[in-house]
This record gives C-alpha cells, structure tokens and sequence, in this order.
C-alpha cells in the first residue's frame, strides 16, 4: 500500500518516503509516526496514542515527542510554522491535514490480499488491539455492558508488559466488526486482535471471545462463558480477568513460533528474548542451558529490555532446582542480581517482580519473597504464575491454608498455560508438606498428565505413595519416575530441596521416598 500527498509516496511495504525521484531519510520511529498519522488523518492523534504506537508504550519524555514530530514535518517539507500537512492542536494532539490518495493496488504477482503486517523497526513488543465487543441483544442500551467488557479486558493487558495495547480511543473507531482482521490489524500497526460478543438473555450473560493473529487473519483461540448476571460487576471483573489471563499465555506461544520462522540473520534482541522463552518452557537441561544464552544475547543487544533479565535470573535458578547444575551460592547470587537488574529496568512489570522473587526465594529469603510476589499480584492480578509463586512461598513458610487457594487461583486463570504442570506440582508438594497425603498423590498424578511435566511432579507422586503404602499403583509411579529422570535418587532431591528451611518438609518427603523405595545414592 502506498499513500500519495502533496509531491510524496509513502510505500509501506518498502518502507520508504520519496519526493519526487528523491528517496528521503527518514528513522524508523518518525516514519512510523508518520504512517500513524497518515492512516488516521481523519480525526486528532493524542500523545498517548502516539506514544502507545510507535514507542510501544514505554516512558518517553515530551521532547522526545516533539523532535520526532519535528522530523516528521521536515521529512515531508512542512515546519512548525507553516503546519501545511501536521497540524498541531492545542492540549489535544495533531492531525495528518493533507489530501491523500491511497494506492492500495496488488504488486505484479500478488493475489491481492492485504500485504503480510510490517513490524516497526522499533518496537519492543507484541502489538494487540481489542476490538469493541458487539452486543447481540440487540437493544442499544446494553451496549455499556459489552464496551466495559472490552474496556475492562484492554485495562488488564495493559498491565501485562510485554504487551502494547492500542487505546481505546484507537480500537474503538472499528465498533460493529470491521471484516478482515489483516486490515485491522493493518491499520491499528497491531499483531494480534481480539474480538467478542456479548448476549443477554434475562438474569444470564452469554460472552464469547476470539484472538487472531493479523499476518495470516488466522483465528489462533476461542472461549465461550456463560455466567448468571445476579452480581453484575462481581461476574464483569471474574470474566475479564480470566479472558485476559488466557490471552496472555496464548499470545507467548504465538510470538515463539513467529520468531522461529524468522532467518537468523533478521534476529533483534526481542527475537532472541521470545526463542528464549519457548525453551525456557522445555523440560530439559539443554534446554535450560540454551535458553540461558538467548536471554543472555537479548540483553546484550538490548540491555534494557528487563523482561530478559527477569527470565535469565529464572533460568539460572531453575537449573540448580530442575536441572543438572549443583547448586552453589555463586549461582544464586547471580540470579539474584540478575533479576534485580530487571526490576530496576521497570519495577512495574509484574512478571520481572514474580521472578525477582522466585530469586529471593531460593535464597530462603520467604518474607523478601512473599512482599515481591505480593506486588506482582497487585500489579497484574490477571497473572497466573504469580499466584502459583504465592501459594509455593506460603506453603515453605509453613502458612497452608493460605497456599491452597492460590494455586487453585492459577489453575483456574490458565487452565492451559505453559506451566500449568507446575501450578499442579506445586500444589502437590504443599499438601505433601501439610501430610495431606491423599491429595498430594491426586494432584501429582494430574501434573504428570501434562506433556511437559518435569520429573518433579513424578517424584512428589512417589513420594506421597510411599506414605499410603499403595503398592500396586506405587510400582508403575515407581517405572514412570524411571522412565523420566532415571537417575533420581533421595541424595538428588535433597540436594535439589536446598531452598526449603523447614527440617520437617524435608523430612516427610525424604520419609515418602525411602518408604517407596527410592535408593538413598
């Protein structure tokens, strides 16, 4: 597509600015701020918007603002005087005010669909937009229900910092389904696009909800609720909070295999940071150990990207936990100030804080802990593996009856998150920990159902079958325990409990061990 103005062409699929027969200059940021203008000259961008586009909502200072938008002017021959084409408007924003011509005709040997998205240069991070939800009732009044739907759901992934949510102010201009998401998400500059519906029929409410990701118009989820309206803004939070818990999730598998597809050789630090991820998520220790390298190489290229740091440091732990590296206090100290770091980048990103304290954690330092994961949960309550990381530390600090329900808190936000095992495991070696031990061995075996449940959760299952002295369904956790960490022994796991202080968790489960039958080396 290209926009034509004045004696200008504005290509975005080559990403260039021509007068006439000169090719212009332009840096990435103030060419997608000029694009940005140019798509919505209809009506006046605000500095938020801005900001949420083209910088992906990170800080950025006024003057910052203004030399981009300087640059833009000057890129297409206008000044701050004159205002021909940008026209700034007083405490509201500017407006694109020349005559445009959109060029949308297919390239030779295209089929004519919309172009692929182009990824700004600049961004940061993964681009959504959530698009009003339609009120299928049919009767306008209830149109405030769906639009706080959407609003409520745009607020919670805002919280979410690896996400740049386009404002409202922005999405809503596509109310009523606006067709071809590709377009959509063209326009928006967005990634992914969410859109929903909402029916009410007498005291119940019918919400259905979709993701897509705007390169192949692909619809990549889909989830229906349906709740009784008796506490209208009680179900409105419990929806929105679990819709945007799922999306989250949903959004990092997504961004993993887009990365994948990509050539090496067009790898920024966001890239290596998402590559990292996906590994991250393997049970294995040469997975762990790549992973390390990709987060290491992102925030060489970036060393502000913080969410990198936050993943490093909990990398680093886990491999002394999950893994084959012996724990030691220079390791643990590193992942500490890793992930320090990564709070000190941005200590409003709730997943950076989780990992900051699953750091503090294994220092045994349970109070430091609990108050970052405390804050975490304050800043994206939507956040599954926060409230698993709650439950696990007030289960080591001997406070159980708290613990219980913040795991069931995570299973429910993110039935199929990436480490839903361990929302399951965790809580398993909690009510192992309580001598619950019937429930110990029942959410054990559901963590060891999961694909990519580490051998932990088969052990814990052991564990707990000794104590119930179950010996026919104990000899098969016994082979399945052999099939996936061969080498488990009691020396193993003590060696790999070194975060746990209490002498008496320790204990019941090495007790658990030795009545299955687990070899002491």
């Amino acid at each position: 597509m290209r926009f034509l103005f004045a004696d200008h062409v504005l290509d975005l699929g080559r990403r260039e600015l021509r007068r006439g027969a000169e090719l212009i200059d332009v840096e990435p940021q103030v060419f997608d701020l000029l694009v940005h203008l140019v798509r919505n000259r209809d009506r006046v961008v605000g500095k938020e918007e801005m900001i949420a586009t083209v910088w992906a909502g990170r800080i950025v200072s006024d003057s910052t603002l203004a030399s981009r938008l300087n640059a833009a002017r000057k890129a297409v021959a206008d000044t701050g005087d004159e205002q021909r084409l940008i026209r700034t408007y007083a405490r509201k924003g500017v407006r694109f005010v020349g005559d445009v011509q959109v060029d949308a005709e297919a390239e030779p040997g295209n089929t004519g669909e919309p172009p692929p998205h182009v990824r700004p240069a600049t961004r940061g991070k993964v681009c959504i937009a959530v698009l009003p939800f339609v009120n299928l009732g049919g009767d306008p009044e209830q149109d405030y229900f769906s639009d706080g739907i959407t609003e409520d759901i745009i607020t919670q992934l805002s919280r979410n910092r690896s996400l740049a949510v386009i404002a409202r102010t922005s999405s809503f201009a596509f109310r009523g389904g606006a067709g071809d998401v590709r377009r959509i998400g063209r326009n928006l500059g967005a990634d992914y696009v969410v859109e929903g519906s909402v029916r009410r029929r007498g005291p119940d409410v019918r919400i259905t909800v979709q993701l897509s990701d705007t390169d192949s118009g692909r619809q990549l989820w889909t989830e229906r609720y349906d709740r009784g309206l008796q506490e209208i803004f009680q179900v409105q939070d419990e929806i929105t909070g679990t819709i945007a818990a799922r999306l989250e999730p949903e959004v990092g598998i997504a961004e993993q295999q887009r990365v994948a597809r990509k050539p090496v050789q067009s790898l920024d630090a966001w890239d290596f940071f998402r590559l990292g991820t996906k590994l991250f998520y393997k049970p294995s220790a040469d997975a762990n150990r790549e992973a390390q390298l990709l987060f290491r190489r992102a925030v060489e290229l970036d060393p502000e990207l913080a969410q990198a740091y936050g993943f490093l440091s909990y990398a680093i732990v886990l491999s002394m936990v999950y893994f084959d590296v012996e724990p030691h206090q220079g390791l643990l100290a590193e992942a500490l100030s890793v992930a320090r770091k990564g709070v000190e980048l941005d200590d409003r990103d709730a997943m950076v804080r989780f990992m900051y304290g699953r750091a503090l954690l294994a220092q045994g330092m349970y109070t430091d802990a609990l108050a970052e994961l405390e804050s975490a949960r304050e800043m994206n309550p939507s956040l599954a593996v926060v409230h698993c990381g709650l439950g696990d530390s007030l289960a080591y600090a001997g406070r159980m009856s708290e613990a219980i329900p913040y795991f069931q808190t995570a299973i429910d936000l993110s039935p199929h998150d990436p480490l839903r095992w361990a929302f399951l495991s965790y809580r398993a070696l909690a009510h192992m920990f309580a001598r619950q031990f019937e429930d110990a061995e029942q959410w054990a075996h559901k963590a060891t159902r999961v694909s990519n449940c580490h051998y932990w959760g088969f052990a814990h299952r052991v564990a707990a079958l000794g104590h119930l002295q179950r010996t026919a369904e104990l000899k098969q956790a016994l082979a399945d325990l052999a099939r996936v960490k061969p080498d488990f022994s009691q020396a193993i796991a003590r060696r790999r409990l070194f975060y746990v202080k209490d002498a008496t968790q320790v204990s019941t489960y090495m007790d658990g061990l030795a009545k299955a039958g687990v070899s002491e080396r």
